[in-house]
């Protein structure tokens, strides 16, 4: 005789047991189609551009020639006192449960331009000691010789230590899709907290769930080679875009030198005095001569980089940070861009309403010129993230 109870039993378990199913995927859904999609999405760059240009006081930084629109769909919540290095941060968010985290730039402050010409390497992953009372521990890049620029660095950690409460108020009221934004300086700290956000989510610091999409406009160099290598792995998809105006100079510096030492391991140099021991008499005493003369100048310069823009640089900045303690400093300034790039190519027209001078230097580097070319541009397939 059937009992009826155990059969409503396992209708019922059964039941519990699809219910768990479609929630599981559900949720999987939502990670791998949330709000936010990958590639460079013109609308979504001009409205975070728009919300950026809200973040200056208009004495402490040049004005545009027009008036820049404000953002159409997204609204301010909050807004940063000024932090660290003369650095801060806006959130912002929409209706669709999208928040938008957007850092400023440099302004007029000399402390702030202290920031950018602090331009020494440190360790990717390690800590820097900026107060009694603040440790920043920091894991950016795995590579032992993955190295970033240290007054971004500094930035990074006062943003972060603000940052994150912010994000897990957002988290815990449904939202799970940021768009992180800097331009200029913001542009280079948007890379670092990027990674940094990136990693406390692979500490289990933050929600795996979470979706960071990172729009770095207008940035300098931030990193070397092997910090630029594992922060392309890690946005690959499209979860990240470098935004770059042709005509704008500030995404060439930090000055770059290289040196054998930035190299990796198996390279042709690596065993040249073998090579050279080698060759001929005459022939080995000229190769050993050209090799000194090509070798030394770069490990000089590199030297004088850590001197004046680290040792030197770090004693300002203990004026604006009395408790800051200067870290060890990495042996590289092999600063590379960084990221998928974006690029806005100026032509006759854009240079008939903004001329290169000599006297507005930051003529190509504003918002309103990286908003003209954007109008222009067309996005290829790749960067949309269509196949042909």
């Amino acid at each position: 005789m059937i009992n009826i109870r155990t059969v409503f039993r396992k209708l019922y378990l059964r039941s519990l047991t699809s219910a768990a199913a479609v929630f599981c995927c559900c949720m999987a859904l939502h990670a791998q189609n949330g709000l936010l999609k990958p590639g460079f999405d013109k609308a979504e760059y001009e409205e975070l551009l728009r919300m950026h240009v809200l973040l200056y006081d208009p004495l402490m930084t040049d004005s545009a020639k027009t008036p820049v629109p404000k953002p159409a769909v997204f609204k301010s919540v909050y807004k940063s006192p000024v932090i660290g290095l003369d650095n801060r941060w806006e959130l912002w968010k929409n209706d669709d449960q999208v928040a938008a985290i957007n850092i400023r730039g440099t302004t007029k402050n000399p402390v702030g331009w202290l920031e950018n010409f602090y331009a020494a390497m440190v360790p990717a992953h390690g800590e820097v000691k900026l107060s009694s009372t603040f440790l920043f521990q920091y894991h950016l890049a795995d590579h032992p010789k993955a190295a970033v620029h240290i007054g971004w660095l500094i930035g990074t950690a006062y943003l972060a230590k603000d940052i994150l409460p912010k994000i897990d108020s957002c988290y815990k009221a449904g939202i799970k899709d940021f768009l992180v934004m800097g331009h200029s300086q913001g542009g280079a700290i948007s890379y670092l907290l990027t990674s940094h956000l990136y990693n406390l989510q692979k500490q289990n610091r933050l929600p795996k769930d979470i979706r960071f999409k990172t729009y770095s406009s207008a940035s300098p160099k931030a990193g070397n080679t092997y910090y630029a290598y594992e922060y392309e792995a890690m946005v690959a998809g499209g979860w990240a875009n470098n935004v770059i105006n042709a005509a704008d100079w500030v995404p060439e510096v930090p000055f770059s030198v290289q040196t054998l030492d930035d190299f990796n391991k198996t390279n042709p140099f690596k065993n040249i005095d073998k090579i050279i021991k080698k060759q001929k008499f005459f022939a080995r005493i000229a190769l050993r001569h050209a090799y000194r003369k090509m070798k030394k100048p770069s490990e000089k310069a590199r030297s004088n980089y850590e001197k004046f823009l680290g040792n030197y640089a770090s004693k300002m900045v203990r004026k604006t940070l009395p408790e800051f303690k200067s870290p060890v400093y990495f042996k590289s300034s092999n600063y590379v861009r960084i990221g998928p790039t974006v690029v806005l190519m100026p032509d006759k027209a854009y240079f008939n309403l903004y001329p290169d001078s000599d006297d507005q230097i930051f003529v190509h580097h504003l918002p309103e010129p990286y908003l003209y070319l954007l109008k222009k541009y067309n996005a290829g397939p790749a960067e949309t993230g269509k196949s042909r």
